[in-house]
């Protein structure tokens, strides 16, 4: 639609004119059930929204956003606008304002099956209707008339008329008055993002989160947690308003600014696009953070981590908010480090930096290597720049930056700064050079050089020790080279402990330790000169600098002898997390990472790291082997997973771990019968439960290799007749090796808007299958005719699903690589963001070529 694509050049100027009052907004929402309207048109609602804003220069024009189906009416001032003249299905222009304002839009809008605006799910469970919102970084104009920019802050009040018997929820206190209506109290001001609704036949769960402020005053914050009621006999609430409270009295306790939005809902909805949205007062997340079966520890501590993650925005987000995306890093890099710093110090989730540091860097780590890179302090020049900007780079670079700032300045100025930007700012947005002085202040540093090194520059360093000895087996030098990539070359100050470890009996252990700035080229750890020969130097011990870590020979030759030997969780997924970086980066063969992850996977006591190796191992067998070696990999894997699986305490997460690993590896007729036997609880592993989601588990491989057929899986689904069966069943039907069948998956993607996003979102993940390459070679073609329509026609969210989740990265040869440079060249005009994903999905497949070649040189 004209106008769609917001600019920042736009927003600035129209910040300049206009200062917003509130916003009152009545949605009815009876439309959600009963019959679908008549014709082809979308279910819609209405909506109206009324408007109180200032213009400074009075006389001229601007517009308001909404993307709507129809507009019955518009006024401005008490004069009725012709809704023709004034909308044009994306913005309604506003002539001749005067001093003070206000708008009135009664508006059609229509309900989103994409989880973006106001999204309808149908639980196809008992045929309940559940609704809620998801706006960022730009979609509440699709539920009501904005001004859609993150400055443009205001207090809200809305009212919601819903179907009976449903339950309401906004950022407000609110209730149902005797006419029916809920009505909700006027909030802060805040940025349209993050207004939300929430309505339903929910299932809600109360607490109280208690406690005694400085001045003596009690701070009561209602709690409440919300699912749908299917979903009711798996929601472990306790567990949730346990890390609640204990993530409040964390930030209470270190940000000096209590709790400002009143109460404190966290509602699990279905088809969720993403993780949660801090939604200030009501927070949502995916429902998948609701267990139906059993989980590792990795699993809760990943909810821990998510809840304390959209709390911490509370603060840095909601309270202040940056002024435009550029600066989406003050609000993502911060929750993503509060996330770890709070879960570490406050919950029973104490290993938190170890997962940060195999787990969330590597998402960095890749990130910050793609042809997109860019950084952290990015140039966003519109929304769909801004939309593609919640990476790896915001997120955990973000984060990894900001843990080496608390090094760089200090916890106890960091913490002052965050104190001081919260009074400072409240309610308020806010650009980069304000952080930096409130850092300034607090520590006494200049945040100049820092902030230009570590935030204005994109790329990745690598860390190199070069030891020397002497006669005696004692260093007489130790050095850390640093290196950048030739597009990113600049060299940054990084904080480091170098840690020496040698072997004590059957473990590999830190003796000796010492902390270095490293600037430049070449910098000599002169606190180390002197100290016995090591087994393993590990450069950036303890995480406390963003880097990728290399190793001497030595090291590395103690790595695949010994890696397993590391007793410090820590050091030992700092050593997986380099040797991964090394297979990506073609300098180690996909193969000797494989067999390590045989040899010393099975001794990792730390579920979270065990299960990202085992999504590292199948990415190399399937991405970086070189081809003629996947089918002994394939086995080789397979085999191992059983033998840990076997090898595993009965009933542990282990157990479970290496159950879900073999059932992603399995090939063979044999491992393929097992898998049938357990899946039909003919074939039993003492202590392996099968639950239903592991029964799922076990049926998606059995589906790709043709061993459980169209009945077969409808008779899964008929056990499971759920919004998680569904998807399940949609996966597996869109797995099965039938060319029939993969084109039918395609047309319902690809063709057909028909599918909700998490439907899209299965049945991709079902079509794409590793041992069916031979099946998906007509895509490719199809891949590049599709996409720009795609993108033209669909949302953005459903656009950038299908653009990365089709890719053809499965026909991995230099033809592929040929038919997509050939697509960039000729669509030199295409969309940037639809390029920039192109672009990066061709840089993984060029480095997936590499790594085979590596790999492929190994074995000759």
């Amino acid at each position: 639609m004209p106008g769609e694509n917001l600019s920042r050049d736009e927003a600035r100027r129209r910040a300049e004119l206009v200062s917003v009052d509130g916003y009152e907004v009545a949605l009815d929402l009876r439309s959600a059930v009963g019959e679908a309207p008549d014709g082809a048109g979308p279910r819609t609602f209405r909506s109206v929204t009324t408007i109180r804003f200032r213009c400074a220069e009075p006389g001229t024009g601007t517009f308001a956003d909404l993307l709507a189906p129809s507009v019955t009416a518009v006024t401005l001032n008490g004069e009725k606008l012709d809704p023709a003249a004034v909308f044009d299905g994306s913005r309604i222009a506003l002539a001749g304002l005067a001093a003070e304002n206000v708008l009135v839009v009664d508006a059609q809008c229509a309900y989103s099956r994409t989880g973006e605006g106001l999204h309808r799910f149908v639980d196809p469970e008992d045929g309940e209707v559940y609704l809620y919102t998801q706006y960022e970084p730009a979609d509440a104009r699709r539920v009501f008339a904005t001004f859609e920019q993150p400055d443009l802050k205001a207090p809200f009040r809305f009212e919601v008329t819903a179907p009976e018997g449903w339950s309401v929820w906004s950022n407000g206190e609110g209730a149902q008055a005797e006419d029916g209506v809920w009505r909700f109290a006027e909030t802060k001001p805040i940025s349209t993002y993050i207004t939300a609704v929430v309505a339903g036949p929910y299932h809600y769960e109360t607490d109280v989160y208690t406690r005694i402020l400085d001045d003596g005053t009690a701070l009561k914050i209602p709690l409440g947690a919300i699912c749908r009621k299917g979903l009711a006999r798996h929601f472990d609430a306790d567990d949730i308003f346990l890390v609640t409270k204990q993530g409040l009295d964390f930030f209470h306790d270190h940000f000096d600014y209590p709790y400002p939005f009143g109460k404190y809902d966290q509602a699990f909805v279905p088809e969720y696009n993403i993780g949660a949205m801090e939604n200030p007062g009501c927070v949502t997340f995916r429902e998948e953070f609701i267990f139906r079966g059993k989980v590792t520890q990795a699993s809760y501590e990943r909810r821990a981590n998510v809840i304390l993650h959209e709390m911490a925005h509370m603060w840095f987000g909601d309270l202040v908010t940056m002024v435009w995306w550029d600066d989406l890093w003050l609000k993502e890099s911060f929750a993503d480090f509060m996330g770890s710093f709070s879960m570490v110090e406050a919950t029973r989730f104490t290993n938190g930096w170890v997962t940060f540091a195999n787990n969330r860097k590597s998402w960095a780590y890749r990130a910050d290597q793609l042809p997109s890179t860019h950084p952290i302090t990015a140039d966003i020049r519109d929304l769909e720049d801004a939309k593609l900007n919640f990476d790896g780079i915001t997120y955990a670079k973000g984060a990894s930056v900001l843990k080496q700032l608390v090094a760089y300045v200090g916890q106890d100025a960091f913490l002052e700064g965050a104190r001081r930007y919260f009074k400072r700012h409240a309610y308020g947005n806010t650009r980069l050079g304000d952080l930096l002085a409130v850092l300034e202040e607090t520590s006494g540093r200049d945040m100049t050089a820092w902030s230009q090194s570590w935030l204005q520059t994109a790329g990745v360093n690598s860390l190199t020790p070069v030891v020397t000895y002497d006669a005696g087996d004692r260093i007489t030098e130790l050095a850390v080279i640093q290196e950048a990539a030739e597009s990113h070359p600049e060299l940054r100050p990084h904080r480091v402990a170098v840690g020496l470890y040698r072997r004590q009996g059957t473990d590999l252990v830190r003796y000796a330790r010492a902390e270095a700035d490293v600037a430049g080229p070449r910098t000599v750890v002169e606190g180390l000169t002197g100290a016995e020969k090591p087994e393993l130097i590990l450069v950036n011990d303890e995480d406390l600098t963003y880097c990728k870590i290399r190793f001497d020979e030595g090291s590395l030759a103690t790595l695949r002898a010994h890696l397993g030997d590391i007793t410090d969780s820590l050091a030992r997924a700092l050593c997986w997390s380099a040797l991964w970086n090394l297979t990506r980066d073609a300098l180690m063969p996909a193969r000797d990472f494989i067999d390590l992850v045989l040899r010393f996977a099975g001794r990792e006591s730390d579920i979270g790291v065990l299960q990202t190796l085992h999504t590292w191992a199948r990415s190399a067998l399937e991405h970086y082997a070189a081809p003629a070696w996947r089918e002994e990999g394939g086995r080789l894997l397979a085999e191992g997973a059983l033998r840990e699986l076997r090898l595993a305490e009965p009933g542990s997460q282990h157990q479970l771990t290496w159950a879900r690993f073999f059932a992603a590896t399995a090939t063979s007729a044999a491992d393929l019968q097992l898998l049938q036997g357990l899946q039909e609880g003919r074939a039993k592993i003492d202590g392996l439960e099968v639950d239903q989601e592991l029964r799922w588990a076990f049926l998606l491989p059995l589906a790709a290799h043709g061993m459980a057929d169209e009945s077969v899986i409808e008779a899964e689904l008929a056990r499971d007749d759920t919004a998680s069966g569904k998807r399940h069943e949609v996966r597996c039907l869109a797995a099965r090796p039938s060319a029939a069948v993969k084109a039918q998956a395609w047309a319902l993607v690809v063709e057909s808007d028909s599918l909700s996003n998490a439907l899209v979102e299965a049945t991709i993940s079902g079509f794409v299958q590793p041992g069916q390459r031979e099946l998906l070679v007509p895509y490719v073609s199809k891949y590049f005719d599709a996409i720009e329509r795609v993108w033209a026609e669909r949302s953005i969210q459903i656009g950038m699903d299908v653009v990365r989740g089709l890719f053809p990265s499965l026909q991995d040869d230099e033809s592929t690589l040929a038919a997509t440079d050939e697509w960039l060249t000729s669509h030199a005009d295409a969309p940037p963001a639809l390029r920039r994903l192109v672009l990066e999905a061709r840089d993984d497949l060029a480095r997936a070529l590499r790594a085979q070649a590596c790999d492929g040189a190994a074995g000759a």
